[in-house]
């Protein structure tokens, strides 16, 4: 079985250009998450053809009434130091992303708790589903919770996704997106209600999974300053491999991500 790489992680987005040195993704469905309207470099760009893109990318955007500009850069190499003061000088926020997989068996066993219940999410409970990532979303602003929820809709019509759910004491406490491929399953967008945090639901959604899926690599993607990471090391995630990425706001707009929140 091969290791996965970054280009196993799902993106939202239509890729609309792609040529020999980026891909350039755009999601009219959702065009303020950024994660889905931005360009991926293939091989590392000089200041000068970062600037070049950079203009590119700022006036496709405008066009479609969009305030932010984004890049990732390739997997496993860090941004020359020219690049980087180039960051620094001009607003862009420079963000780390890291790469885990785990082998289900390898995940530490959760207690049982009478108090959690994790479940598929079926027609049966999809509105409490929707409701919860609702209500986290609102934090981004009411208009992305307003298309978060178009989307969480159209990926459960979708076989290659599963919504999970999980209940402490019957009351909704945290949900999580699951993309499933040939080769990989993808734990993604694992929310708690802060709430009920360190009370252990995140690990009984991860366990979900892991039950679920034996014998299948699991893989997530971590913010590389984040805290969350070392619990995923404590967790027996094995690291893979990193990825940076610059970003720029050019209003009042919210930063809008869809990683991990435990």
């Amino acid at each position: 079985m091969r290791n996965p790489t970054f280009h196993d992680i799902e993106t939202i987005g239509h890729v609309i250009d792609e040529n020999v040195q980026y891909i350039h993704y755009h999601y009219p469905e959702m065009l303020i998450r950024y994660d889905s309207n931005f360009i991926d470099f293939k091989q590392m760009p000089s200041l000068e053809e970062f600037k070049q893109t950079e203009t590119f990318l700022k006036d496709f955007h405008q066009k479609h009434n969009q305030t932010h500009l984004k890049f990732e850069f390739p997997e496993n190499e860090k941004p020359r130091p020219g690049l980087q003061k180039y960051f620094e000088n001009n607003g862009y926020d420079i963000g780390l992303m890291e790469l885990y997989a785990i082998q289900p068996n390898d995940f530490p066993a959760q207690q049982e708790n009478p108090d959690i219940r994790v479940e598929e999410v079926t027609e049966g409970n999809l509105n409490d589903f929707i409701s919860l990532q609702y209500e986290t979303d609102k934090q981004n602003g009411e208009t992305f919770a307003n298309e978060k929820m178009k989307l969480n809709q159209k990926q459960f019509a979708d076989e290659n996704y599963m919504k999970v759910l999980a209940y402490y004491k019957g009351e909704t406490a945290g949900t999580m997106n699951v993309i499933l491929s040939d080769d990989f399953v993808e734990i993604d967008d694992l929310s708690v209600r802060e709430a009920r945090r360190r009370k252990g639901i995140g690990g009984q959604l991860q366990q979900f999974i892991m039950d679920g899926f034996q014998g299948r690599t699991i893989i997530l993607v971590a913010d590389g300053e984040d805290t969350a990471r070392e619990m995923y090391q404590r967790q027996n995630y094995q690291y893979l491999g990193f990825k940076y990425e610059a970003q720029r706001i050019d209003s009042d707009d919210i930063f809008v991500k869809s990683r991990m929140q435990v």
